[in-house]
């Protein structure tokens, strides 16, 4: 017998950098779903604008992942909003890549840290002591391929994904004689801002927000922890993973896949750079947005 899924109408889920890409997307598959959705962004304004536009009952919170005060107040104006949040996702991140490690400036190696690593700790030490006392709740956290293996050019942003993998693979551990659920999302290259200017891996081409959305989904539904997308990169990964490292790193080769964040085209991806680079918490609220020079 098939196992029946879980019906999802009516949870209430909070979303972190929701006002864009796979944080948006995942915001229109719950509303469709019937859930009641707060999305949370540095960029109040735009998380504003998707808010209005998916409608629903969805509010837009200010939040800024970097500080955790930040965090637990979006959670708890989500809550008085809407409800107990059944469901956090951890999707606010940021990749900066095309430098090797000792090239990458500290400014922009600390502020990955401090959204992809921080971001996601603070979430979770805030959501879970919300969710014990009920016995329920699903946790999604946004990790990626690179939290696999480690690419050139990229050395940064793989290890703050390393981070969100283990991370979620303890706290499943921690979680387990409980009924609250945990899911690790890892997507290939999904063709959003973030991935502007990257090229792609032989044999497996980027998706779309909407894919890893849907994919999100059904994790909640099956109350499943591993969420590749497209799943086929599950059958590639354990493949990998049964290799010496030798032909780990011949197979990556040979699909192109140390090439991906090394060898990147640094004018299509000069707009999202500089977004990133504003996202640095250090910098005043009201200084006006930097301009790209012609």
């Amino acid at each position: 017998m098939a196992k029946q899924h879980r019906i999802l109408t009516g949870q209430v889920a909070a979303i972190t950098g929701g006002a864009r890409g796979i944080g948006r997307a995942t915001a229109e598959a719950f509303v469709r779903e019937g859930m009641k959705v707060a999305i949370g962004d540095l960029d109040h304004a735009t998380a504003q604008q998707t808010a209005a536009e998916l409608g629903h009952g969805t509010v837009a919170l200010p939040l800024n992942v970097t500080e955790r005060e930040s965090v637990k107040g979006f959670l708890d104006a989500a809550e008085e909003q809407l409800g107990p949040i059944d469901v956090l996702v951890n999707n606010a991140g940021i990749m900066q890549v095309g430098h090797r490690i000792w090239e990458e400036d500290d400014a922009t190696t600390q502020r990955m840290i401090d959204i992809n690593v921080n971001g996601v700790m603070f979430g979770v030490k805030e959501i879970v002591p919300r969710m014990l006392p009920r016995n329920r709740g699903h946790i999604v956290n946004i990790a990626s391929t690179a939290g696999k293996g480690g690419f050139p050019g990229g050395g940064t942003y793989c290890g703050t994904k390393h981070y969100v993998v283990g991370l979620s693979e303890a706290l499943r551990a921690e979680l387990r004689d409980t009924n609250l659920e945990v899911s690790c999302v890892m997507p290939v290259v999904v063709n959003t801002e973030l991935a502007a200017g990257l090229q792609e891996t032989r044999g497996v081409k980027q998706v779309q927000p909407s894919d890893v959305a849907d994919e999100i989904v059904t994790a909640l539904k099956e109350a499943r922890f591993d969420v590749f997308v497209p799943r086929s990169v599950a059958g590639i990964t354990k493949v990998m993973n049964l290799l010496p490292r030798g032909g780990r790193e011949a197979l990556s080769h040979a699909l192109k896949a140390d090439q991906v964040l090394a060898q990147v085209d640094e004018g299509r991806r000069a707009a999202y750079e500089l977004r990133a680079s504003h996202s640095d918490p250090a910098l005043d609220a009201g200084e006006p947005a930097k301009q790209l020079t012609p």
